[in-house]
């Protein structure tokens, strides 16, 4: 399986501007024969944590008809948004839908990372599901300095890690570039990374999305100036 880990510059808090621009960018992967495409965390609004507490209409359901035109783009998506909840505040997870536009798995990060905590409900629950004969885990950003949540993927026979993600340009570049092979060395995972590129609310994204092969070695990765996708083949076991 051909897998495209996307980066973006969002419109701030325009879902539906953003939605144009992944599927732009969906139609590109599936161009280049890829069967699923990961996008950044909060990439249907920019990670703008203020616009998001203020206005629910920023938040984001699976079935939200803003999301048909990437649901339409005949390929698997796992796209982050700020989804509702049945509480006051939303949480931040990862929509999976498959190449047919059907809801699959819906993720909700589990550690936020600083004033995360003030705006968004923690998940609770680990999320995995199945493509394609690879089962995949997910997490978001903060969540991949967690070894734990990627070992338990990995122990539950997950093959390919997801990582929809916000790296900026300072500590964020060595960040970006040694969490996730590290993930990919430690626990003998696929690991794609999803990253801003450009404005991303209080933050300039570092881009260079990416995947990694199981042992870390780099695989494919996009430049850190331009809304692009990259891909690269997933084996469906080991050899």
């Amino acid at each position: 399986m051909k897998i495209a880990a996307a980066q973006l510059t969002c419109t701030p808090a325009d879902v539906r501007a953003n939605v144009a621009q992944a599927t732009d960018l969906a139609a590109r992967a599936r161009a280049q024969g890829a069967e699923l495409v990961v996008f950044p965390e909060l990439a249907l609004t920019g990670y703008e944590l203020d616009a998001l507490a203020a206005d629910p209409g920023l938040w984001t359901a699976a079935d939200d008809p803003r999301l048909d035109p990437l649901r339409s783009a005949g390929i698997a998506t796992a796209v982050n948004v700020a989804l509702p909840t049945e509480g006051p505040r939303p949480a931040l997870a990862t929509l999976v839908h498959d190449a047919d536009g059907a809801h699959v798995t819906t993720y909700a990060k589990q550690h936020l990372y600083e004033h995360e905590q003030e705006v968004f409900e923690r998940g609770e629950c680990d999320g995995r599901f199945e493509l394609g004969g690879i089962r995949f885990s997910l997490g978001v950003c903060f969540d991949n300095h967690f070894p734990e949540l990627p070992g338990r993927g990995a122990a539950d026979g997950c093959r390919v890690h997801l990582a929809s993600s916000l790296y900026g340009t300072g500590d964020g570049i060595h960040e970006r570039a040694t969490v996730y092979p590290g993930i990919a060395r430690e626990h003998g995972l696929y690991v794609v990374l999803a990253n801003h590129v450009g404005p991303a609310g209080r933050w300039t994204g570092c881009g260079r999305s990416a995947l990694w092969a199981p042992g870390g070695a780099l695989l494919a990765e996009a430049d850190d100036r331009t809304p692009s996708v990259v891909t690269a083949s997933v084996a469906t076991a080991s050899v």
